[in-house]
């Protein structure tokens, strides 16, 4: 299920401009780029946030917080929202990101 640019069969992070804020109800994130302010309502959707790069994809982060199959629906559509607001990032493709470069020389690309 690949909700507009957002694809949970992809490994994500949380980019390097968000700070995490634990509360009562879960966590607050702001983001210093955008100075975007986004609540996580959840426990288990911070875990999914502040663990995604930990995991080969979103599924897997998922599996590993503990989301049942009856509330993935839900979070899929958080991290789609998340992700369209750059608050996280697939892994690989941020500017200057050393694995995306990496992968784009083990594949063959880039200048010889």
């Amino acid at each position: 299920m690949a909700t507009g640019g957002f694809d949970p069969g992809r490994r994500y992070r949380r980019a390097p401009e968000v700070a995490v804020r634990p509360e009562p109800f879960g966590a607050l994130l702001y983001h210093f780029g955008t100075r975007r302010l986004s609540f996580l309502k959840t426990a288990a959707l911070v875990r999914v946030v502040t663990t995604l790069e930990e995991h080969p994809d979103v599924h897997a982060a998922l599996d590993a917080a503990g989301v049942t199959p009856a509330q993935r629906r839900s979070y899929l559509v958080a991290l789609a929202d998340l992700a369209a607001s750059g608050t996280i990032e697939t892994v690989g493709e941020a500017a200057g990101d050393a694995v995306g470069e990496a992968a784009g020389e083990a594949a063959g690309e880039g200048s010889p």
